[in-house]
């Protein structure tokens, strides 16, 4: 999975922003603490914030067996953006209970599984320095474009490959945008 095969997913969306590939020692601090590593990012943004968040879907879309979404996360009482995001998750390979809390499109994904207590391991795949095109800078309130980093990853839950991941945080020097 690319970002290119994530992005495509959606129709008529654009195609993904200039990126590069980088090794995970060469994302720079605050983004290798939020990127490298095997938890998932709604936890990891919790902490780093101190408040909870909340997701809202940008576009959705569902081919049988499989349902993306494009994210935004959100902290919890404010509009500040802390992370942009695109899933592409395998139904099938989840309970009624987890696809019915992951269809409602109100709870992010990583507190879903948590809460199911879903047998799960998180598997960074690249780490990417991002060049954000109008729609990154249009969510992250970014008035002229600065460099963010993300991460694809894949997410085995009961020992399979069940989601596909792009994360992207929010630039920390940003208000947040939409």
């Amino acid at each position: 999975m690319t970002i290119h095969e994530l992005y495509a997913i959606f129709p008529g969306s654009s195609p993904p922003p200039p990126h590069v590939e980088l090794q995970g020692h060469e994302v720079p601090e605050p983004y290798r603490s939020l990127l490298v590593h095997e938890h998932h990012m709604t936890v990891t943004m919790e902490a780093h914030h101190g408040k909870p968040v909340y997701v809202r879907v940008l576009q959705r879309h569902r081919s049988g067996s499989w349902y993306a979404r494009k994210i935004l996360l959100f902290l919890v009482g404010t509009q500040k953006v802390v992370q942009f995001g695109i899933v592409r998750i395998n139904l099938d390979l989840c309970s009624r209970e987890v696809r019915h809390a992951i269809l409602e499109e109100a709870t992010p994904l990583g507190r879903i599984l948590i809460r199911h207590n879903v047998l799960r391991w998180i598997e960074p795949t690249s780490y990417l320095r991002i060049q954000p095109d109008q729609e990154l800078q249009q969510c992250f309130g970014l008035k002229e474009p600065v460099p963010v980093y993300g991460r694809l990853a894949l997410i085995h839950c009961d020992g399979k490959p069940a989601v596909e991941l792009l994360e992207i945080p929010a630039p920390e020097s940003t208000g947040g945008g939409v």
